[in-house]
């Protein structure tokens, strides 16, 4: 089936907005033969209106989670197509239901935001924005895993709590049954014999402790190194201002989580107009600890330079290269950083991005880079696909 015929079996309002969104932009009915029959089977699928039924919401929303577009990674006629035949039933939900379906929520409001679908939906009455109510959304628990010396002292006391019940146990077998004296002197005997190899085994385990044993020592340990900092591509799918702060974004970005966008709170509402944050790719520094600004939890940084002369001379977000996709992991040059392994998450009592951040500038040729104070040495931020840049920003410093 063509293009133009899956595009003629939709009903009418959607058939509609889905031709006025492609009439200016080809690109929508796919860029190559294998995208464009993805497109025209998700429209087929639209089109016979099963998969927007309440029924399959469930199964339309882990189809979406992992994913930012239906079809391929950019936009096309498919989700133009979908965001229409979902716009009936998004618009009557209330907080309670779209939050129960994440994934959805999420992807209709970023395409419904997006601006050749905006302007195809503003020309007809019956898909009008959908407003709704992130600010309350129900946070992911991203409480961090207890240490492993804590385990251990855990283990230890299970030991310890376990081994006082074999007394009590005597006991209630001699209130039940006739005593028999030859029976308790051998149980006497017996606890003596086992209790010396009980304390033999605690007094090894302390010996193991303090010597050669040999503890692992903390990842976080030692000089701070930029390749401790986890940093990744990231897609603002929806950012509003701060209900309660002036100067802030509240952005849901897509760093390419099984569990949906992390919210992140950034200070940019002065200095990059929402029109330039909307669908915008960037680099998130993703272990830094949870904060909360103004009642709200952001879970990343938006990594952005600054001009040499200070924020009045401008800010600009840290861009990825072309086709990166959320999630690509982002490094940084040399042998001893390309392949290390971030921290799961930065102490803040070590302040290890603190010392490791004045290295952070845009080179001559506004490419992100870390020096080493050290030695002097340049090693460039990228990603597979290549060097991350700011887009005009020249000797900015990174934040």
């Amino acid at each position: 089936m063509s293009f133009e015929d899956s595009v003629s079996r939709l009903g009418s309002a959607i058939k509609d907005l889905v031709a006025s969104a492609a009439k200016d932009d080809p690109s929508l009915a796919g860029k190559s033969e294998k995208d464009q029959a993805e497109v025209v089977q998700w429209i087929e699928k639209v089109g016979q209106g099963d998969i927007v039924k309440a029924d399959n919401f469930k199964d339309l929303n882990s189809v979406l989670l992992p994913r930012t577009y239906i079809a391929t990674n950019y936009l096309t006629a498919a989700d133009v197509a979908l965001y229409g035949a979902l716009h009936p039933i998004i618009s009557k939900l209330q907080a309670p239901e779209y939050h129960s379906h994440p994934s959805i929520t999420r992807y209709f409001d970023h395409i419904q935001s997006i601006p050749p679908v905006r302007k195809a939906a503003d020309a007809s009455s019956n898909h009008t924005l959908v407003s709704f109510d992130l600010v309350h959304t129900p946070k992911i628990d991203r409480t961090p895993e207890p240490p492993k010396k804590k385990e251990k002292k855990d283990k230890a006391a299970t030991i310890d709590s376990a081994s006082p019940p074999a007394p009590a146990a005597v006991a209630t077998s001699t209130a039940e049954a006739p005593i028999d004296e030859g029976k308790i002197q051998k149980k006497e005997k017996k606890e003596k014999k086992e209790k010396p190899a009980v304390d033999a085994a605690k007094e090894a385990k302390k010996e193991s402790k303090k010597g050669g044993g040999g503890k692992a020592a903390p990842a976080d340990e030692g000089e701070p190194v930029p390749s401790m900092i986890d940093l990744r591509v990231g897609h603002i799918l929806d950012v509003q201002k701060h209900p309660d702060a002036d100067g802030l974004y509240i952005e849901q970005i897509d760093i390419g989580e099984e569990t949906g966008p992390r919210t992140v709170v950034s200070g940019l509402v002065h200095y990059i107009p929402i029109e330039q944050m909307r669908n915008k790719y960037l680099v998130a520094v993703c272990n830094l600890k949870p904060a909360n600004m103004r009642g709200v939890k952001s879970f990343a940084m938006v990594l952005c330079a600054t001009s040499k002369d200070g924020k009045e001379g401008g800010i600009e977000l840290i861009q990825p290269p072309e086709n990166s996709k959320p999630g690509d992991r982002v490094y940084f040059e040399g042998a001893e950083f390309e392949n290390a392994t971030p921290l799961s998450q930065l102490n803040p009592k070590k302040k290890i991005f603190e010392t490791v951040q004045p290295g952070f500038i845009t080179l001559e040729s506004k490419e992100a880079a870390w020096v080493n104070p050290a030695t002097g040495s340049t090693h460039k931020i990228r990603t597979k696909d290549g060097v991350c840049v700011a887009p005009t920003l020249v000797g900015a410093s990174l934040s």
